[in-house]
């Protein structure tokens, strides 16, 4: 009997920009149950820096973050609550985690769960594959926004086609 495929907990940041002055503005999540969670973060005064090709990328403005943004704390209570001792998976684990650790340490909380790159979960030849797998996968799913969830969907569905065995 073939045991059940692992399916990781994906977590994706969309950010102000590219550089070590920017900071989250958007994080999606897709658990291993498929349901979602994504949530546009409300800059705090302290946070200025804003990139243009950044936000050509994401489509995300400082006005719709300003408006429509969540306040840091909120998110960093409800990710702690929903995602408690578990593990959240990212393939970009390398600004990710500064990011998310930013949004916690600004918010004065502690971090409940742990952040972790996809590539450990992966073998070599898998890791050599990801990037045509997950164009393949985004070719596929047609979606129309880079946005966190959308990327923490096709995250998950790479690694789902890259370790079916």
């Amino acid at each position: 009997m073939q045991a059940a495929q692992f399916i990781p907990d994906i977590i994706d940041i969309e950010a102000s920009g590219f550089g070590s002055h920017s900071y989250p503005i958007e994080v999606g999540i897709v658990s291993a149950d498929g349901s979602r969670y994504c949530r546009l973060i409300k800059p705090f005064a302290a946070w200025q820096h804003w990139d243009d090709s950044a936000e050509a990328v994401h489509g995300i403005s400082r006005d719709l973050l300003c408006d429509k943004g969540h306040q840091g704390e909120d998110i960093c209570n409800e990710l702690n609550r929903l995602y408690a001792n578990r593990i959240l998976y990212s393939d970009a684990w390398v600004v990710d985690y500064p990011w998310l650790r930013t949004l916690f340490e600004k918010s004065d909380i502690e971090m409940h769960f742990r952040l972790s790159s996809i590539e450990l979960l992966l073998k070599e030849s898998q890791c050599e594959q990801w990037a045509d797998v997950k164009h393949h996968i985004e070719t596929q799913l047609q979606l129309t926004r880079h946005r966190a969830s959308n990327d923490a969907h096709v995250i998950q569905q790479t690694y789902l086609t890259l370790t079916q065995e």
